[in-house]
């Protein structure tokens, strides 16, 4: 039985994505993304997880964000709960993108605490386009919990996503203020100042953060 082109194709692009090139597995990528198929989601997702090419995740993500989201959302929500800190790190991520809000409950505080940072980075982006109007107040208090964490590029992403929920944020950041770590007493008082002037940069913000702790205070923002 002569195989139709169509399923040759679709065969050709799966084994593509192992290639040992990564201009071919971008490629490939590209290729199931432009004409999805409901039998590529597996795969892609299987891909997320080990793909050690960050453009070519990139390229991943945005083929499944073409498959209809009734059909990629359920199998990217089994993929948070893996053992493996990419895969949920780009299930999260690709959520993210996909931006169907029924994703919401599965993002759950052990994520947003998680203790691989680029997974945690990955829930707390998650989180703020997901999260209804009515739990971003619950949420901001679940992020503040985790300010004074990890270095600049990890402290940069929870703040951008503490700013992303507005004034919800201001009270659980607020008291923040006062925790006895130098490190969240600096986070805190960083994330209000960028939120006040988006355009002083969070490198400044962060400098003028430490001033004000070594000078023994808790900033003025917010009261």
């Amino acid at each position: 039985m002569i195989m139709p082109e169509k399923d040759k194709n679709t065969l050709r692009a799966l084994q593509e994505l192992e290639n040992n090139s990564s201009s071919v597995r971008l490629q490939a990528a590209l290729a199931v993304g432009t004409t999805p198929d409901p039998g590529f989601i597996g795969k892609l997702v299987e891909r997320c997880a080990i793909e050690p090419e960050f453009y070519v995740r990139e390229m991943l993500t945005w083929a499944l964000t073409r498959h209809s989201a009734s059909m990629t959302v359920p199998v990217l929500l089994d993929e948070v709960r893996s053992e493996g800190a990419q895969a949920r790190s780009q299930a999260l991520h690709t959520l993210s993108k996909i931006g169907d809000r029924q994703a919401w409950p599965a993002i759950t505080p052990a994520l947003l605490s998680d203790a691989d940072d680029e997974v945690a980075r990955s829930a707390w982006r998650a989180a703020v386009v997901l999260v209804p109007e009515n739990e971003k107040r619950e949420l901001a208090v679940v992020l503040a919990t985790q300010l004074g964490r990890g270095q600049r590029e990890t402290q940069l992403s929870l703040s951008r996503a503490l700013i992303e929920l507005g004034e919800a944020m201001l009270p659980p950041v607020g008291a923040a203020r006062a925790d006895p770590d130098p490190r969240v007493r600096t986070h805190a008082i960083a994330t209000e100042r960028l939120w006040r002037d988006p355009d002083a940069g969070f490198e400044f913000a962060i400098e003028e953060a430490k001033r004000t702790v070594a000078l023994g205070g808790a900033g003025q923002e917010g009261r």
